[in-house]
C-alpha cells in the first residue's frame, strides 16, 4: 500500500474516499462545514438522520453527493477535542481505512481535525497496522473480500516534515508487521529452525544474529530447555540476536528474552483437542522479542541491545519428557517435572541464565505466553507484569500507556514461592491451580540472580479472536513490540 502526506490544497484524485476526523460535540464544523456547503447541506441532512455524534469508534459513510469531488464520504468521530491524543489520532484514521477498505475504492484521503504536533504520523501508524493482512495461503479469495484501497494519503500542513518524522513509526510498523507473520505461520511451516532461519535474514538491517542447535546447548548444560522439545522430531534452537547502536559498542547492553515454543502440544501432559490449533502461536513471546530488535535496527536506535528467542515444538512421542522426570538447568538447579504443559518456564530459565551469564546487561525483560491464568485474572487486554525492580516497572507501565498497549502489574509474594519446592529436586515446574501465574513468576524469579528483571505474560494479548480495536487484526497482533520500543527509546539510548 503507498502511503503519503500531502498539503490540505493537493487535488482529490477521482473518485477517491474522503474521510474527515471529527470531535465529539464539533462534528459540523472546520472542514465538515466546508464539505456540508459544498454539497448543498447534504452532510448536515445525512448527520441529522443518523446517530452519529463524533464518539470514539463511530464511522459514518455517503456517497458523495454532486458538489464534491470525492466518491465517498466518510465521517469518522474521535471522541472530545481535548482527549485527541496520539492513540486516539492512531485509531481514528485506523476507523476510517477499516470503514472503506472493502468498498472499491483505490484511494483514501483522511483529514484529521484539530491534529497536533506528530499526530499526523501517527494517523499514518494507524493506518499501516490497521491494513496488515495475513493471506499468503488464500487461493479462491473472492475479489470483493479484498481490500481495494492501495492508496492512503494523510492531510498534513507540513508535508517535509511529516514525511521525514514518519520514517521511525515505519520502521515500528514493519517490526510489527514481521511479529504478526511469524506469529500467524502455520506450525508445519514455522518450526524452530525456519524461525532461526527468518532471524537471521534480520542480518540484512545489521542484527548479528547467532544460532546454537542442540549440541551447543548440550555443552552449556541447558537441560532445562532441550527437555522440552525431547519429543519433537524439529531440532531446538537458541537465537541471539544483537544489536550494537551506542556509541560505546562496549556499553552495557539491554536484553530480551522470548518463549519461541512454535507449538505446544502440552507434550505427555497432553492438552484437550478443541483449541490446540491456536497453539502455533506459543511463540508470541520470542515474535515480540523479534519484532523489538527490528524495530532497533530499522530505526538505527542509539542502544546497545540482545535478544534471546528459545525455539523448541513441545511434542508427545517415545523419547518425550515424562512428569515425574528431573532436569539440570543450566544453571545447575534441578528441577521436578510435574506437569509437561508447564514447558515455557523451562524454556526461558535456560535462557535467562545464558542471557545474564553471557553479556552482564543492565536489565532482562522476558516476553512469554505463559499461563492462561493470566487470562482469568486480567481479561484479554492486560499482559500481566512481575518484576524484582520498581524502576523497570515503571518504565514498562509508562511505555504501555503511550503506545496503547495494556499492562499491569501483579504482585511476586515470597510466601508463593514456597508452592514450586519440590521434595527430591531443587524446585518443581508448577506450583497447582492457586496463583497459576504468580508462581510462574517465581519460577523464573529463581533464575535471575538479583539482577533487575521484568516478566511480561503477554497469554492474554498476543492473539485476539475477535479484535475490537481498528489497528489490532483478528488473529496475531505483535504486542510488546512497540512498548518495549517506546520504553528503550525514552529511558536507554543516550
Amino acid at each position: 500500500m503507498d502511503l503519503v502526506f500531502v498539503s490540505p490544497a493537493a487535488e482529490l484524485p477521482e473518485g477517491a474516499a474522503f474521510a474527515i476526523i471529527a470531535q465529539e460535540g464539533a462534528v459540523l464544523s472546520g472542514l465538515a462545514a466546508e464539505v456540508d456547503a459544498q454539497t448543498g447541506g447534504a452532510l448536515g441532512r445525512a448527520l441529522a438522520g443518523s446517530r452519529f455524534t463524533g464518539a470514539k469508534g463511530q464511522t459514518l459513510e455517503i456517497v458523495a453527493p454532486a458538489g464534491h469531488p470525492a466518491q465517498r464520504l466518510v465521517l469518522v468521530g474521535a471522541g472530545k477535542a481535548e482527549a485527541l491524543d496520539d492513540i486516539a489520532a492512531e485509531h481514528a484514521a485506523a476507523s476510517a481505512y477499516q470503514a472503506v477498505k472493502l468498498s472499491g475504492v483505490s484511494t483514501l484521503r483522511i483529514a484529521l481535525e484539530g491534529a497536533k504536533g506528530g499526530q499526523a504520523e501517527r494517523a499514518a501508524l494507524g493506518v499501516r497496522l490497521a491494513a496488515y493482512r495475513f493471506d499468503r495461503y488464500r487461493t479462491k479469495e473472492p475479489a470483493d473480500k479484498k481490500p481495494s484501497v492501495s492508496r492512503v494519503e494523510i492531510v498534513c500542513a507540513d508535508v517535509a516534515a511529516a514525511t521525514s518524522g514518519f520514517a521511525a513509526h515505519a520502521a515500528l510498523a514493519d517490526a510489527i508487521a514481521f511479529a504478526r507473520d511469524l506469529v500467524s505461520e502455520p506450525p508445519n511451516v514455522l518450526y524452530p529452525a525456519e524461525f532461526a532461519r527468518r532471524v537471521k535474514g534480520l542480518e540484512s538491517l545489521g542484527l548479528e544474529v547467532e544460532i546454537l542447535g542442540e549440541a551447543e546447548m548440550e555443552k552449556l548444560g541447558m537441560g532445562s530447555l532441550l527437555g522440552v522439545g525431547r519429543g519433537s522430531a524439529r531440532e531446538s534452537q537458541l537465537a541471539i540476536m544483537r544489536w550494537n547502536g551506542a556509541a560505546d559498542p562496549k556499553a552495557q547492553p539491554v536484553a530480551f528474552v522470548g518463549k519461541g515454543v512454535c507449538f505446544d502440544t502440552g507434550g505427555i501432559s497432553l492438552k484437550p483437542a478443541e483449541g490446540m490449533e491456536d497453539m502455533k502461536w506459543d511463540m508470541g513471546g520470542a515474535a515480540a522479542v523479534a519484532g523489538l530488535m527490528h524495530a532497533l535496527a530499522g530505526r538505527k536506535a542509539k542502544v546497545n541491545a540482545v535478544g534471546i528467542l528459545g525455539l523448541v515444538e513441545n511434542m508427545p512421542d517415545g523419547e518425550a519428557q515424562r512428569p515425574g522426570d528431573v532436569v539440570t538447568s543450566m544453571s545447575g538447579q534441578t528441577i521436578e517435572i510435574i506437569n509437561t504443559d508447564a514447558e515455557g518456564r523451562l524454556v526461558l530459565a535456560d535462557a535467562l541464565w545464558y542471557c545474564q551469564e553471557r553479556f552482564k546487561p543492565k536489565f532482562m525483560v522476558d516476553l512469554a505466553t505463559l499461563t492462561g491464568a493470566i487470562i482469568i485474572s486480567l481479561g484479554n487486554d492486560y499482559a500481566g507484569l512481575f518484576s524484582n525492580n520498581d524502576e523497570l516497572s515503571e518504565n514498562l507501565l509508562a511505555a504501555s500507556k503511550v503506545e496503547g498497549e495494556p499492562l499491569w502489574r501483579m504482585p511476586l509474594p515470597a510466601a508463593y514461592d514456597k508452592q514450586i519446592d519440590s521434595m527430591i529436586a531443587d524446585m518443581k515446574n508448577t506450583g497447582g491451580r492457586p496463583g497459576g501465574s504468580i508462581t510462574a513468576a517465581l519460577f523464573l524469579q529463581r533464575f535471575v540472580n538479583g539482577l533487575p528483571w521484568a516478566h511480561m505474560d503477554i497469554a492474554s494479548t498476543a492473539w485476539k479472536k475477535p479484535s475490537t480495536v481498528p489497528t489490532l487484526p483478528e488473529g496475531a497482533t505483535g504486542y510488546g513490540v512497540r512498548l518495549l520500543n517506546r520504553m528503550v527509546a525514552d529511558k536507554y539510548e543516550g
